[in-house]
């Protein structure tokens, strides 16, 4: 019956037994005349479960079944379908697929859920186990009862009559009550706010919590005139007893009915006592028997931390006694208030206070980077990368006149190599000069590093102006000669911590050979390169006292072919001056310097000597202070980060910080992380009652 105007629909049925469940569906096409034909489609069914599972249950699965195979249905056949009919033998099941899934338990709610879920738009009608097709599935059919017409192909006598004829649905069925979940009493109590006591949560300092308190009481008493000492005595201690009811309403209500606390209450230990007088609650102690003391100190009033009146009490405490350490103000109040974990209280009130980071704070400073590329240039000439530094100026005698000299230290980051020149001034042509000889004499280098002028050791005014006065020109002239030039961040002298540990070394040899006397600019000079030499002498790694041991290398064995100045060279033969001896002799030494570099001094630079925990990176809009040695830490300038720099591990090392309408480059070592202003506002108001 394939005519455009059939209307088709899709009818399931489910049944279920002790033994077996399932369902079968059909399909039922109507012609406009009124005429019908029913089709078998599909079946599936189920074994019932091991676990004895009640009727009611079991018929629940085999309706779960029918969902899923009318949902199937739908979902492949190519067919118009106007509507769509499940049946069922059992009320029950009809009862609950009417009900909410989560009124019963876990079994029947997960499946009741579903069902809704995929049967949402389809119809669930009863139908009388006689007419049940599905009802085949629990019995069972032989293949002689299959073969002839029957219910199961044909489905139900019902379907090829009009819809009136269909069965009708009984009454409700009755929800099995052991099947609903156990009902749960909610209550909600909610608690007036008292109106009475300002809230301190609305007030930033604790003088202004109990002015407020006074005017409100004052008001309330109807009284006229200006408050008194008594009235701001009374505030006070109303708001020291509302803060007790609030954090120990158990034992303030024990103590005040003249019962002891239990022996689970955080007080237990303190022996608390009522102060019927003030109505609070004090410390009971072992000191009342002392006569010095006053009674405030001996009984205390007690006071949890984590309320608001105390944090305001431990900050009025701190303001009044200028931001002293925490021992301080612990003691000053302890002579008043015994507050739970005390020390504790104050040390976190002093973290968050502005003023108390300011003059104690100290900068984070995050795990200690790796080593950059430039210390690890192995089998690179000396000088590969150098790191470059001036110090000075020095005294020297030029005829009847004193006249300055700088000294200019190159550093081979690698083989810890040195060399030391003489400036005669701090322009550009003297430095490029140096550089010059310098490269004459040890090669030129791949890259140069150096520190910015605020960073060299001994601080002279006029050094930091020659070198913002030669940061553009050198970059250009050094580029001319395929040199790299690396600048590292100002203020931050552990970024050249290898060739500034160089710069005192050679001050203390200056020190101990010159010591006050006056030179001229050769002697200087000639002192300068015997320092020199003294320096690239040093043994790289441990020396070992045993004779055994092969002896350490020096920066002189790679330069010079031989660990010390003072120690001959090897003599060769005139016959073999251009001969490969000389060659192999050279290249045994640079490879005894390498093989012996990597084994004993390489492994020592594994360690972090400090640093070593890593921490919380600094970021963009937190608020902190430069910390700037060269003046007092009170005039020490406040500005917030706008922009932070990381390094090749992701941690931050260096930021910008604006103050004012300047921008500042500086490393994190030089930041003190401060809390926000804005918390701290002393300047802010407290709103009026």
């Amino acid at each position: 019956m394939d005519v455009p105007d059939c209307t088709r629909q899709i009818h399931v049925f489910c049944d279920a037994s002790e033994k077996a469940y399932g369902s079968v569906a059909y399909l039922r096409t109507e012609n406009p005349e009124g005429g019908a034909e029913v089709s078998f489609l599909s079946a599936r069914s189920r074994v019932a479960p091991k676990r004895q599972l009640s009727m009611p249950r079991l018929e629940l699965c085999a309706a779960l079944t029918g969902a899923q195979l009318a949902s199937l249905v739908n979902r492949e056949l190519t067919l118009d379908i106007c509507s769509c009919f499940l049946w069922t033998d059992s009320t029950t099941v009809l009862t609950w697929l009417q009900s909410d899934s989560c009124r019963f338990k876990v079994f029947v709610g997960t499946r009741v859920s579903e069902i809704q879920e995929l049967t949402s738009d389809y119809t669930w009608r009863y139908v009388d186990s006689t007419n049940n097709p599905a009802d085949d599935i629990t019995r069972g059919k032989t293949l002689v009862e299959l073969a002839t017409d029957n219910r199961w192909r044909q489905g139900p006598t019902f379907l090829w009559q009009p819809q009136d004829h269909w069965p009708i649905t009984p009454g409700q069925g009755n929800i099995d009550s052991c099947e609903l979940r156990k009902s749960i009493c909610c209550n909600h109590v909610s608690v007036a706010e008292d109106h009475s006591f300002p809230d301190p949560n609305q007030y930033n300092s604790f003088k202004d919590l109990i002015e407020a308190a006074v005017l409100l009481r004052h008001g309330v008493a109807g009284k006229q005139g200006n408050p008194t000492a008594d009235d701001y005595k009374l505030a006070e201690t109303d708001l020291l007893r509302k803060s007790q009811q609030d954090s120990f309403p158990e034992d303030f209500d024990c103590l005040a009915m003249g019962r002891p606390v239990q022996s689970s209450s955080r007080l237990i230990t303190l022996a608390p006592e009522y102060d019927p007088v003030f109505q609070l609650i004090r410390v009971g102690g072992r000191l009342r028997r002392s006569e010095l003391l006053d009674p405030d100190t001996i009984h205390p009033v007690v006071l949890d931390p984590a309320h608001k009146v105390t944090q305001l009490l431990i900050q009025d405490m701190d303001n009044q006694l200028c931001h002293p350490g925490s021992e301080r103000v612990f003691a000053e109040l302890r002579r008043q208030f015994w507050i739970l974990r005390g020390r504790a209280a104050v040390k976190k009130q002093q973290h968050s206070c502005f003023d108390c980071q300011k003059w104690r704070a100290k900068p984070v400073v995050p795990l200690m980077a790796d080593l950059p590329q430039a210390r690890l240039q192995l089998f690179k000439p000396a000088f590969f990368s150098t790191g470059m530094d001036c110090f000075g100026p020095f005294t020297v005698k030029v005829g009847r006149r004193n006249e300055k000299r700088w000294g200019i230290l190159f550093k081979c980051l690698t083989t810890r190599a040195i060399h030391i020149d003489l400036l005669h001034s701090l322009d550009t042509d003297s430095f490029l000069m140096a550089l010059r000889r310098f490269i004459s004499r040890r090669g030129k280098p791949s890259e140069l590093l150096s520190d910015q002028g605020t960073n060299f050791k001994g601080g002279d005014r006029e050094l930091q102006e020659a070198f913002k006065a030669l940061n553009p020109l050198l970059q250009a002239q050094l580029s001319k000669e395929q040199i790299q030039f690396k600048f590292n961040p100002p203020s931050s002298p552990h970024f050249g911590g290898a060739w500034e540990r160089e710069i005192r070394s050679i001050k203390s040899a200056l020190y101990a050979t010159l010591q006050s006397q006056s030179m001229t600019e050769e002697v200087l000079r000639t002192v300068l390169i015997e320092v020199e030499g003294i320096l690239n002498s040093k043994p790289l790694g441990y020396a070992s006292t045993d004779v055994a041991d092969p002896n350490p290398v020096t920066p002189n064995l790679l330069l010079m072919g031989r660990p010390d100045p003072s120690l001959p060279q090897a003599v060769y033969h005139e016959s073999e001056l251009l001969s490969r001896r000389r060659w192999r002799h050279t290249q045994v030494l640079a490879d005894h310097f390498w093989r012996q570099f990597i084994k004993y001094y390489l492994p020592n630079l594994q360690t972090r000597s400090k640093w070593q925990k890593d921490t919380d990176s600094l970021q963009p809009g937190m608020i902190v202070m430069i910390l700037d040695p060269q003046i007092p830490r009170a005039v020490w300038p406040v500005g917030q980060i706008i922009n932070v720099f990381p390094g090749a591990d992701g941690r931050i090392r260096t930021a910008e910080v604006k103050i004012k309408d300047k921008v500042y480059t500086r490393p994190v070592a030089r930041l003190i992380k401060l809390p926000s202003i804005h918390n701290t506002d002393k300047a802010e108001k407290s709103p009026s009652t």
